[in-house]
């Protein structure tokens, strides 16, 4: 197998641009990819206000600023990814996305490339089967943010070589991660309890049972967490947790894990948490919050 030097990430999203940090902070060439070039200018100045911060906090020393930013490079061209021995996707949590990016991918990418997906809740064996390259197929599950989270949920499929595994495994832990090592189940391990959890918390809202403002107030006074079930769900964006529960739900059929109708009408209303500027709190331009 040869070795991880050049990682692509396919999707510029939150979870996109986070991974692609993380990458090029611990020294990787870094690309990447998506089909529209006004989310990857979007990604690259968030990435650069990042590292200017890291630079400002005194986590990054300034002349390393230019050389880190060097080395990652964006991409609205699949072909670009060749260059990559690992590929990171991003994307929808859609089986069917994922086929189709994988499918593109693996036309162009050489044979040795590793595909893995950042994918919480689908099967990784199910993804690998449309991906042409079934074997070389591993999930890395970041946690959000991924620039700051440092926990990687990793996932072989029921074909993956334990060489591409491996691989993966190593890249990871060059990256600064720290990896643990799941089993291919529906939301592995982190998703198979903050899902439904989640979703608890919702139905508390909808049934007027507490505030969303209270209702993290006693999870983290009470339990410790460092953000409440609400403050996480704005974060995550509500528009993903309804993919996360029908996904989930659609492999374990548990009641706890359907999505909530209120937050089908939340997503309707364009309440889709900070990146609308608004879910269960309100948000201003900056990104702070204000009220509920």
């Amino acid at each position: 197998m040869a070795e991880i030097k050049t990682v692509g990430v396919a999707g510029s999203g939150t979870m996109g641009s986070g991974i692609a940090i993380v990458a090029a902070r611990a020294g990787f060439r870094t690309i990447v990819y998506d089909t529209d070039a006004a989310a990857l200018a979007r990604a690259r100045s968030e990435i650069e206000a990042f590292f200017a911060k890291s630079v400002e906090r005194g986590k990054l020393a300034a002349d390393q600023l230019p050389v880190v930013l060097d080395r990652l490079t964006g991409s609205t061209a699949p072909a670009d990814l060749a260059a990559c021995d690992l590929v990171i996707e991003a994307v929808f949590e859609s089986l069917a996305v994922k086929h189709a990016l994988f499918a593109a991918l693996d036309k162009v990418c050489p044979p040795h490339t590793i595909f893995a997906s950042n994918t919480s809740t689908l099967s990784i064996t199910e993804i690998a089967g449309g991906s042409g390259r079934p074997d070389r197929v591993v999930g890395m599950h970041f946690c959000l943010p991924a620039q700051l989270m440092k926990l990687v949920e990793m996932s072989p499929g029921l074909v993956t070589s334990e060489a591409s595994f491996a691989a993966a495994w190593q890249a990871c832990e060059a990256m600064g991660q720290r990896p643990v090592k799941t089993k291919d189940h529906p939301g592995f391990i982190l998703n198979g309890f903050l899902v439904p959890f989640n979703n608890d918390a919702i139905r508390l809202v909808e049934a007027g049972i507490a505030a969303p403002a209270d209702i993290d107030k006693a999870i983290k006074r009470g339990m410790g967490y460092a953000m409440g079930p609400c403050e996480l769900l704005d974060l995550i964006g509500l528009d993903t947790q309804i993919l996360l529960c029908e996904a989930l739900y659609g492999a374990t059929h548990d009641p706890r894990a359907a999505c909530p109708p209120l937050v089908r009408r939340m997503v309707a209303a364009g309440h889709l948490g900070r990146k609308s500027g608004r879910g269960f709190y309100r948000y201003d331009e900056s990104g702070a919050m204000f009220g509920a």
